[in-house]
């Protein structure tokens, strides 16, 4: 169980804050929920306690484990494929399971294939949530400001991906 002012993960959310545990009743049955506090974005989100875990709510990572995270970028292998209905439920899934490598495979592959194709709608705004995703959390972790993290996150992004290809800039899309 987590506290107020625990740092938390919520998988399609990003990282926050536990700004409260207030109880409610709903359907007749009370039920005691997180209030869970995004930074970016001011959402504010209402998480049932007895839940919590099944939603994938988890720890915030450690400052060594971003710094691996990060170190790891450019190496991480993607592969993106050709169907778009396909592919799109691939970086859901990817998005959904809370993993922050794979939410790294979702941003890195859709930066390539920006550079490459571009992005349809749906793409670019799954591209900036997951880059959020990232950010929230290291940001926290790293006890950094928002615009340095992404900063260098997108540098990872472009480095070298082991095939001597280097990645482009996607454009910024709110």
């Amino acid at each position: 169980m987590f506290s107020i002012g625990d740092y938390v993960v919520h998988p399609l959310h990003g990282a926050g804050q536990i700004e409260d545990i207030v109880e409610e009743k709903v359907a007749g049955v009370k039920k005691k929920f997180y209030v869970f506090n995004m930074p970016t974005g001011s959402l504010v989100l209402k998480i049932p306690t007895s839940s919590a875990e099944t939603v994938g709510i988890r720890d915030v990572i450690t400052e060594s484990e971003a710094d691996k995270l990060m170190d790891a970028i450019p190496g991480l292998s993607v592969e993106a494929n050709s169907n778009w209905n396909k592919r799109y439920q691939e970086n859901l899934n990817r998005l959904k399971s809370g993993d922050l490598y794979e939410v790294a495979r979702v941003v890195k592959s859709l930066v390539r294939r920006e550079s490459q194709r571009g992005l349809s709608t749906g793409e670019r705004k799954m591209l900036y949530n997951a880059k959020q995703i990232i950010i929230s959390e290291i940001v926290l972790a790293k006890r950094s400001d928002y615009e340095d993290v992404e900063s260098s996150l997108m540098d990872a992004m472009r480095k070298d991906d082991g095939r001597g290809r280097r990645q482009s800039a996607p454009r910024e899309t709110p």
